[in-house]
C-alpha cells in the first residue's frame, strides 16, 4: 500500500515559536527528523502484521504477536496522514503541478517498478504463486489496481497503498491551493469535515452499504491525507493547539489497541485517526522547538530513510519464505523468533540495497536539471523535502 528529510538528523532542530506550541510560517521546510523516525515505526507495525498473518508463531507466542500486531494495518493510515502533513510542509511557493508530480514520481516509482519486477519473477519461479493477467499487470504498473477491488492484492500486495498515494498526489495541487486560501478557521473546518467523512465511510463499510470493502479504495482514504495537510497548515500558521508528544503518543497507542473491538477493515481507521493526527504535528513541533523526542535518534532516522524500501520488499521476502517454511508453520516461541529475525534481517538488508542502488540514485537522475552536465553536481536545494509516506 502509498515520502525525505534524508540525513535530517544532521541538521540540529530549530527553536521557533513559543512555549505554547506555536511555530511561525518561517519554519516552513525546516528539518523534521522525528517524522522520519516515526515512519519507521509505522513500517514495523505493518511488518509485524504480516508476520502474524503468515502464522510464524503458534500457541502463546501466536497470541502475543496477534495482540501486539493484529492492528498493524493501521500503520498504513499513519502513512496517509503523514503524507498529507509532509507534502504540505514541504510545498514550494508558486510550485507548478507538473514539477510536483515529477518529484513524486521520482520518489516512489523506481522502487515500485523494481519490486514489481521481483514480484512478477516470483510468480514464474516459485510454487503456489498466482500469475496476474496482462490487464492486472498493467494496472499494477500504472498504480491503478486498487481502484478495482478484485485486483488490489495482485503481484506486490503492499503496492495497493501506492495507488492511494498516486491519487493523493494527483489531488494535492488543488488541495494546497485551497489550504492557502483558507485561514486557520477554514482549515479547522476542513479537518472536521474530513473526520466526519471517515466516520460516515466507516459506518457504510461496516454495514456493507457498498459492493466492495472501502479499506483499499483510494477515494475513501483521501480524508486521512487531507487531515495531515490541515494539521501541517495549522502548524505553519502558528495556530496548532494540540497536546504534546507524550500525550499524543498515549492517545495513538490507546486507539491502536482499541482496533480489535471494531469491525475489521476500514473501521479501524476511526480508532487511530485522532491519535495519529495529533501525534504527527506534536512530533513536528518538538523538532521545531528542540524539545526531547526519542524519534529523533540517529538510528531511528536512518531506519526511517529505509522505511519505504523496507515496506515495499518485506512482504515479498515473507512470501518467498513460504517455499521453505510452508504455510502458517506455527513455530514455538524460540523458533518463531529466529525465523522472524531472519526474515527481518533479509528484508532490512534488501531495503538498504534498494535505497542505495535504486531509490536514491534514480531520484537524483530523474530530478537532474535538463541541460546540466552529468558530472556537475546539483546545487543545494533551498529547503529539504520532508519524508514522504509510502504505504501497506
Amino acid at each position: 500500500m502509498t515520502t525525505a528529510t534524508t540525513r535530517a538528523l544532521r541538521t540540529p532542530p530549530t527553536r521557533t515559536g513559543t512555549s505554547t506550541g506555536r511555530s511561525s510560517p518561517s519554519a516552513a521546510g525546516a528539518s523534521l527528523p522525528s517524522l522520519t523516525g516515526l515512519r519507521w515505526m509505522a513500517a514495523l507495525l505493518v511488518f509485524g502484521l504480516h508476520v502474524n498473518n503468515f502464522g510464524y508463531f503458534g500457541g502463546t507466542g501466536g497470541h502475543v504477536v496477534s495482540w501486539g500486531f493484529g492492528a498493524g494495518a493501521t500503520g498504513v493510515s499513519f502513512f496517509f496522514v503523514l503524507s498529507g502533513f509532509v507534502l504540505t510542509w514541504s510545498a514550494r511557493p508558486r510550485d507548478r503541478a507538473l514539477a510536483f508530480w515529477r518529484r513524486r514520481i521520482a520518489r516512489v516509482y523506481p522502487v515500485h517498478l523494481v519490486t514489481l519486477a521481483v514480484a512478477l519473477l516470483m510468480t514464474y519461479t516459485l510454487a503456489h504463486q498466482t500469475r496476474p493477467s496482462p490487464k492486472q499487470a498493467l494496472a499494477n504498473v500504472l498504480l491503478l489496481h486498487s481502484w478495482w477491488r478484485p485486483w488490489w492484492q495482485t503481484l506486490n500486495p503492499v503496492s495497493w497503498s501506492l495507488t492511494c498515494e498516486a491519487f493523493f498526489y494527483a489531488a494535492f495541487p488543488l488541495l494546497i491551493l485551497l489550504l492557502r486560501r483558507l485561514g486557520a478557521r477554514g482549515s479547522v473546518l476542513l479537518g472536521a469535515l474530513s473526520v466526519a467523512a471517515v466516520l460516515v465511510l466507516a459506518r457504510a463499510d461496516a454495514h456493507h452499504w457498498w459492493t466492495y470493502p472501502l479499506y483499499s479504495f483510494p477515494a475513501a482514504r483521501l480524508p486521512e491525507f487531507v487531515l495531515g495537510a490541515v494539521t501541517a497548515r495549522l502548524v505553519l500558521l502558528g495556530r496548532w493547539r494540540g497536546p504534546g508528544l507524550e500525550a499524543s503518543l498515549a492517545l495513538a497507542i490507546i486507539g491502536y489497541f482499541f482496533v480489535p473491538q471494531v469491525t475489521p477493515g476500514y473501521s479501524a481507521t476511526v480508532c487511530t485517526l485522532i491519535g495519529f493526527t495529533l501525534l504527527i504535528p506534536a512530533a513536528a513541533v518538538a523538532d521545531l522547538q528542540g524539545l526531547p523526542s526519542l524519534w529523533r535518534h540517529r538510528r531511528l532516522v536512518r531506519l526511517g530513510e529505509l522505511s519505504f524500501a523496507f515496506y515495499m520488499i518485506h512482504l515479498l521476502v515473507l512470501r518467498a519464505a513460504t517455499n521453505l517454511l510452508g504455510t502458517k508453520p506455527h513455530f514455538g516461541a524460540l523458533a518463531g523468533l529466529a525465523v522472524t529475525a531472519l526474515a527481518f534481517s533479509v528484508s532490512l538488508g534488501l531495503s538498504w540495497v534498494l535505497y542505495e542502488a535504486v531509490e536514491s540514485p534514480a531520484r537524483r537522475l530523474l530530478l537532474r536539471r535538463r541541460g546540466r552536465p552529468a558530472a556537475q553536481p546539483e546545487p543545494a536545494p533551498a529547503r529539504q523535502e520532508s519524508p514522504a509516506a509510502a504505504s501497506d
